[in-house]
């Protein structure tokens, strides 16, 4: 029997991108129901979701504020029904086309979470120096803390077997979410498998989020949840 995909999809502020995503997860065709979250956008990404026709396959859900991705992230498990998770942002950076490649580890059975890595040989658009620096120095604590060789901690696409991620308690709101799922994951003893993704990361004009001092509360998550849970 073929797993249902649930693909989840976080956003805030993208009405430039919002159709655009949906559009490409649905012409890959592997889903079983795409869930988006909208984080309280103002820019009028709430209006175009709520101006979709309804769709058998589509699920929004609005958070009336902002609360950031971890919180928008959990909000979609929660409302899940599909036997894996995917999760995908809202921006374009990262392309449905690899989806084949992220599921085919889950569906032969080797592994029950996958991660898409940017650093393994996949084609991508030149990253910002200092946001790999701070990518590359995470990932060095990741491995180091929970004996692991991860090569990309920090990227958008997490795949997971359903029963990983329905029992672990999540409390990060924001970019924290990333250290945390795999901090906890890892120490409950699953051994995450990469595969090769393409990246087109988006400029600070397009509107990209991430900040240099989100490199620090991470760092702060992957030591805290190391001797906390």
């Amino acid at each position: 029997m073929a797993l249902k995909l649930s693909v989840i999809i976080p956003c805030y502020n993208e009405k430039a991108t919002i159709e655009e995503i949906i559009k490409r997860v649905r012409k890959v065709g592997l889903h079983h129901e795409i869930i988006v979250v909208d984080d309280g956008s103002t820019d009028g990404t709430r209006e175009i979701l709520q101006a979709m026709p309804p769709a058998d396959d589509l699920r929004i859900i609005f958070h009336q504020e902002n609360q950031g991705k971890g919180a928008a992230v959990r909000t979609g498990f929660a409302a899940a029904t599909g036997d894996v998770f995917l999760i995908q942002d809202a921006d374009l950076e990262y392309d449905p086309r690899d989806y084949p490649a992220l599921l085919r580890p889950i569906e032969e059975g080797i592994t029950k979470v996958v991660y898409g890595s940017r650093f393994l040989g996949g084609p991508r658009k030149s990253m910002f120096f200092w946001n790999m620096v701070a990518n590359r120095i995470l990932t060095l604590v990741t491995n180091i803390l929970y004996d692991s060789i991860l090569s990309d901690m920090e990227t958008c696409y997490k795949v997971f077997k359903a029963e990983v991620v329905r029992d672990i308690p999540l409390r990060s709101r924001r970019f924290d979410f990333e250290p945390e799922i795999t901090a906890k994951v890892l120490k409950r003893g699953y051994r995450i498998y990469e595969v090769p993704i393409s990246y087109n990361g988006r400029e600070w004009y397009e509107g990209k989020k991430i900040k240099w001092t989100d490199a620090p509360i991470a760092l702060w998550t992957l030591i805290k949840y190391r001797f906390v849970d």
